[in-house]
């Protein structure tokens, strides 16, 4: 009997990387000429895993967030992983955005990625487990093939592939 081979699919953030980013997009911020007087704070709660954008004015939000991208790029943090909420106001005229750290895969999702991997017609079983997808094939040919169709299904949300075995 041939061995079967598996590997996860999974949604995950390095918080660690996540608040170097954040540390890095801070002192851009402080440092931009644009930027300078608008007291820009952003702040990471790992718990909850949300970043909150609190500045003075819509550019100043806009520019913030663009930085605060680009440096997630750079980390290697896919910017997926950022839900973006709607800008609120705050104390004295000022604008807080909030953004949500997407990490894990929720039902839903799990199952868009199942239905997709069924479509491909391979002799392949994935399964949907917690916050994560297992798949699991006897040819490892097979399970490259998963991998690159998730890979080129463009979710709304980031996935990385773990526990090759």
């Amino acid at each position: 009997m041939a061995k079967n081979s598996s590997f996860d699919i999974v949604s995950e953030v390095d918080l660690q990387e996540v608040d170097n980013a954040i540390n890095q997009a801070i002192k851009e911020i402080r440092q931009r000429y644009d930027l300078k007087d608008s007291k820009t704070e952003v702040e990471l709660n790992k718990k909850d895993k949300i970043i909150s954008i609190n500045t003075k004015d819509d550019y100043s939000l806009k520019q913030s967030i663009d930085i605060l991208q680009s440096k997630f790029i750079k980390r290697g943090i896919s910017i997926k992983a950022l839900k973006m909420e709607e800008p609120e106001p705050a104390a004295g005229g000022r604008l807080r955005q909030k953004i949500i750290l997407q990490s894990g895969i929720s039902k839903e999702n799990a199952k868009k990625i199942t239905k997709l991997i069924k479509e491909l017609k391979l002799k392949v079983n994935a399964q949907i487990m917690d916050e994560k997808v297992r798949v699991q094939g006897s040819k490892k040919d097979e399970l490259q093939a998963v991998i690159q169709a998730v890979k080129d299904a463009d979710f709304d949300f980031p996935t990385q592939f773990v526990n090759y075995q």
